[in-house]
């Protein structure tokens, strides 16, 4: 089975409940960017995509518009074609004490503060002096070396952390459809350029889906 039309998110999720793709198919995100995927299955209202590269990641149904026949054979990459996601007009509660400093640096930047706020959730859950095994520092954990490029030097202070931390995002949604700009957020552009899509690491892959869940749909 096949789509070629936008389905409702429930339409679609039906159908692929049926569906066992011999081939890959192209997942289409309300962007217009599309994700080459090996295969997609729906367990409820959420849509797991096996990956070319190896391992799954599951989102909300209502994030992917619509899915067409990948007949082209190539390396695992991900198609753009179109500009980054329209920002979703209300955020969700944000704690107090970071609303501000986290609306302020999504509007400044162009990122959806939504997202922003599920990025922290993950990486640090809103513990501003947490630090990482491999150094990364504050709310968006962030390393040294990346603060420098952005020049954030005190990454403990909240304001500093989340200017440093939506910009370096930022760089990356310029690159990357959302599920890749995640993967390359915790495992370094090089690894999802190298693989060709989400690496195959249980921990980057859990990383993704559990933002992709936080998010949920627009």
């Amino acid at each position: 089975m096949r789509w070629n039309a936008v389905l409702p998110a429930a339409a679609l999720a039906f159908a692929l409940g049926w569906a066992t793709p011999a081939h890959a198919e192209l997942v289409f995100f309300p962007s217009g960017r599309a994700l080459s995927v090996k295969a997609i299955r729906s367990d409820g209202d959420l849509l797991i995509l096996k990956l070319r590269s190896g391992g799954e990641i599951t989102c909300d149904s209502e994030l992917i518009v619509r899915v067409e026949p990948d007949e082209i054979e190539y390396p695992e990459e991900v198609l753009a074609a179109a500009p980054q996601p329209k920002q979703i007009i209300e955020p969700p509660p944000i704690p107090e004490p970071y609303r501000e400093v986290i609306t302020t640096a999504a509007k400044k930047h162009g990122v959806d503060a939504r997202l922003v706020h599920a990025l922290i959730q993950v990486e640090s859950a809103y513990q501003s002096h947490a630090v990482s095994r491999a150094g990364a520092r504050g709310l968006m954990q962030i390393l040294p070396s990346t603060g420098r490029q952005y020049g954030a030097l005190d990454l403990f202070d909240p304001r500093v952390n989340v200017d440093a931390g939506v910009r370096h995002l930022k760089g990356l949604l310029d690159r990357f459809e959302l599920p890749l700009a995640l993967a390359a957020y915790n495992a370094g552009e090089g690894a999802v350029t190298r693989f060709g899509g989400i690496p195959p690491f249980k921990e980057t892959q859990n990383y993704v889906t559990r933002i992709l869940r936080l998010l949920g749909p627009g």
